[in-house]
């Protein structure tokens, strides 16, 4: 498809296509300018609706499919069926233009047949439960959990697109109008705030960072932990192994105007390697002159706590890769724990709300470091606090 052609469900489109086909990340193929508002919320509808927008259209179809026509039918179908603001007729018109531009001409025949039969037999559809829209087993987890209905609530919370929250420097959050660009807001290029969800306050807070304390912020990219730290006063050091990674993060910072150092190795660990915890010091190594006050290990996780912001990580999302997260931030940890001097404050923390992540992590390290105590945990469920799913907490070693 030959995205050229202006035409916001297009664009969409295309979008939709790149994604089922390479899952790359859609907000990297995001277009910037005046429809990008639109086209995000498009395609974001899309990928949390795909599963009762998959079922509702295979009623009208004979065969599934592909490409082109795939993405054309979803966009189209998620206008009608989830987004009431944008008008029936401007759904159909819109989407068969955008088809009418695909080398195949009989896209548009199939794509304006389709939907305009969808909107005749529209009364006595059933769009299903908000948990449908997830993965069979992440629904199930969350049932146990939270019960039937709080699990609805919680998938609920994640298909609503995302409120843009901006952290100031007095520590205060304040939402962003939908529609204002970032950039346009009075402060932004004199670094008087970062945008960040006010569910990572929780690891600030309990980090506490003092004026003049040394601290470790381990996983460090894109900053925005790391800039609430260095606003607090604090000395601090930001380590961030993947370099793309680590060229955002230093960006962030000069805009900001915070003088941290950024490393992209922990000082005297090991050689870098392809696992992130290999850049620090092997388990059970003590090197005397890199501990620091506070260490902050903001871990890699399965962002179950912020499918609202990234509704692709859905579909990423498995046991065994759950497994694997659990295992490497496990290992992150233990290679952390040297790092904190007696006395000293190790703050984990995830974007996740799952156990295994969380507090069954916790434990477990307890278990393998006898010489820390658990000070405090906290957790931002979606549903009760309105902010993103997080987890995070302190660790006091003796």
């Amino acid at each position: 498809m030959n995205s050229g052609v202006h035409n916001s469900r297009r664009v969409a489109a295309f979008i939709v296509a790149r994604w089922l086909m390479t899952k790359d990340f859609p907000a990297n193929l995001l277009p910037e300018g005046q429809d990008r508002a639109f086209v995000q919320d498009l395609v974001y509808t899309v990928i949390r609706r795909l599963r009762p927008l998959r079922r509702i259209l295979g009623g009208f179809l004979k065969t599934w499919p592909k490409g082109e026509l795939e993405a054309l039918l979803y966009v189209g179908a998620a206008q009608i069926l989830y987004m009431p603001e944008v008008p029936d007729f401007a759904a159909v018109n819109e989407t068969v233009n955008a088809a009418k531009a695909c080398e195949n001409k009989s896209i548009a025949k199939v794509v304006n047949g389709v939907l305009r039969n969808l909107l005749r037999n529209q009364a006595s559809l059933t769009l299903g439960t908000e948990l449908e829209t997830f993965p069979t087993s992440i629904g199930k987890r969350w049932t146990a959990r939270f019960g039937m209905e709080n699990a609805e609530k919680l998938a609920a919370h994640h298909n609503a697109p995302a409120e843009t929250y901006l952290a100031r420097k007095d520590g205060t959050f304040v939402t962003l109008e939908r529609g204002v660009k970032v950039t346009d807001v009075p402060g932004f290029a004199t670094g008087e705030f970062i945008v960040q969800d006010p569910g990572t306050a929780l690891a600030i807070e309990l980090l506490d960072p003092k004026p003049g304390e040394t601290v470790l912020d381990a996983c460090a990219a894109p900053g925005g932990k790391t800039v609430q730290i260095a606003w607090r006063g604090a000395a601090v050091t930001a380590c961030e192994v993947n370099p793309k990674r680590r060229a955002r993060l230093v960006e962030n910072l000069k805009r900001l105007g915070l003088a941290v150092e950024v490393v992209e190795a922990v000082p005297r660990c090991v050689s870098p390697a392809v696992s992130p915890s290999s850049l620090l010091p092997a388990a059970g190594e003590t090197h005397r002159g890199t501990e620091f006050a506070k260490v902050l290990v903001d871990a890699p996780c399965s962002n179950t706590g912020v499918f609202r912001r990234r509704p692709d990580a859905r579909w990423n999302w498995s046991v065994e890769k759950l497994a694997e997260l659990v295992k490497l931030q496990a290992e992150i940890l233990d290679r952390c724990a040297p790092l904190v001097a007696p006395g000293g404050t190790l703050v984990y923390s995830t974007c996740s709300n799952e156990p295994e992540e969380n507090l069954d992590q916790v434990n477990a390290f307890l278990v393998r470091h006898p010489e820390f105590t658990l000070a405090a945990t906290r957790e931002s469920v979606p549903y009760e606090t309105n902010h993103d799913g997080a987890f995070t907490a302190a660790l006091v070693r003796g």
